[in-house]
């Protein structure tokens, strides 16, 4: 147990550091906004409401999972949660596996709905974690310890291979996925952790019944990077460091889905700023997510350190739209975009 709180310190600690960033890009620098001299549009009316899974938020963005597992946790999601409170976002937790081995990690994770009792915040839990069906005694757990409002599957096999105590066995995640979708009557979302998710895996998912995809591609945190830089990982194997699906090509692979099923898109890996944000919206996603910068602006001034990053995000989105005459994000399309 002591090896998986360490282990999600180090995570935590190792993702705001730009050594465990991606030097491939996350492909939204090959697009550039195409200005709109004559916008029609009043600032002042620019609306950056959205919707995801049936409920309205104020802005297109929901903080990813990240914190939990360990005791220096519980204050940073309080932070989180309390913010996502105040500003009407969604959000997720980290990995809970560490909470059901040991319930007495609960309260870092059972913290955020204290701390936010209206805001819409989903579970985590890991693919691996689901062969042969996870327990109703301990879904039960997963779910009632925060009052989920969905739940979150992540697969890292790149991630788990790269770690000397990480999961070899893969086989049996999708049945595991499929069994979820039946046990629980929350909304399930399947997000990878910075390799990608192809049009050909995403079609698995929605077979099984999955609602959202978060494509979390490549241009963001490297986890095989973070997990090549734990000073206890001997084994460190950095040819992988560049592996996976830039961010900007699941989300153009994902979209074409949409003519045929119904399910929505979050792009995230890379997601840097509301450039990011507006052309992710622009190429088809519904909600864009990071994490990185909102551990970096809590590691750096806390809760103020979140405003203030957040309100500059936010006004960011605002000017964008009015640059491209969109009263709306439902507004926001490719026809905005120039590749370059």
């Amino acid at each position: 147990m002591t090896d998986i709180r360490d282990r999600k310190k180090d995570h935590v600690e190792l993702t705001t550091d730009e050594a465990t960033q991606y030097q491939q890009s996350s492909g939204f620098d090959q697009f550039r906004f195409i200005h709109n001299a004559l916008p029609e549009v009043n600032f002042g009316e620019i609306s950056t409401e959205a919707s995801f899974l049936g409920r309205t938020f104020d802005f297109p963005f929901f903080i990813s999972s990240m914190t939990g597992g360990y005791a220096e946790a519980g204050p940073v999601n309080a932070i989180i949660a309390e913010f996502c409170e105040a500003e009407n976002l969604p959000f997720g937790v980290g990995s809970q596996r560490a909470m059901l081995e040991d319930e007495s990690l609960t309260e870092t994770f059972s913290i955020v709905r204290k701390k936010a009792p209206n805001a819409f915040i989903c579970s985590n839990i890991g693919g691996a974690q689901l062969f042969g069906g996870l327990e109703s005694k301990k879904l039960r757990l997963l779910v009632d310890s925060i009052e989920a409002n969905a739940v979150i599957v992540h697969l890292n096999p790149l991630q788990e291979l790269m770690q000397p105590e990480g999961d070899r066995n893969f086989k049996g995640i999708l049945d595991g996925i499929e069994q979820l979708v039946q046990q629980t009557e929350l909304p399930v979302i399947v997000k990878e952790t910075g390799a990608g998710i192809s049009e050909h895996t995403a079609r698995r998912l929605l077979n099984a019944g999955v609602e959202v995809i978060d494509v979390a591609g490549a241009g963001g945190t490297s986890w095989a990077k973070v997990e090549n830089s734990r000073a206890t990982n001997t084994q460190s194997n950095h040819d992988f460091d560049e592996w996976g699906l830039p961010t900007v090509y699941c989300i153009r692979q994902l979209s074409k889905l949409e003519w045929e099923r119904s399910f929505e898109i979050i792009a995230s890996g890379g997601i840097r700023s509301s450039f990011d944000i507006a052309k992710s919206l622009c190429l088809g996603a519904h909600f864009a997510a990071t994490a990185q910068p909102v551990i970096k602006s809590i590691k750096q001034n806390g809760y103020d350190g979140l405003e203030e990053w957040y309100g500059k995000w936010k006004k960011d989105l605002r000017l964008i739209m009015t640059l491209l005459g969109c009263r709306t994000v439902q507004e926001l399309s490719e026809a905005h975009l120039l590749k370059i």
